[in-house]
């Protein structure tokens, strides 16, 4: 199983599957990442938090804690 932490710097990949519970899979969701759309990884900071990316022709930061919660592949 490929999380969105896995993912490195300029790759492009599909979310799978969004695990997590009710109100934390509910935040990821408003924020635009559902299944089946497509995630680019633009940065990771240096300690690997957080996650850059650009979902839906937007950016967004994404806490390593949250990346782990989106599979993809």
């Amino acid at each position: 199983m490929k999380t969105l932490k896995d993912v490195a710097c300029g790759q492009t990949v599909q979310v799978k599957k969004l695990s997590g519970d009710g109100p934390v899979k509910r935040r990821i969701m408003d924020m635009g990442i559902t299944k089946g759309i497509s995630v680019f990884v633009r940065k990771v900071a240096p300690l690997g938090d957080p996650v850059e990316v650009t979902v839906r022709g937007y950016e967004l930061s994404i806490r390593k804690a949250d990346a782990e919660m989106i599979e993809v592949e």
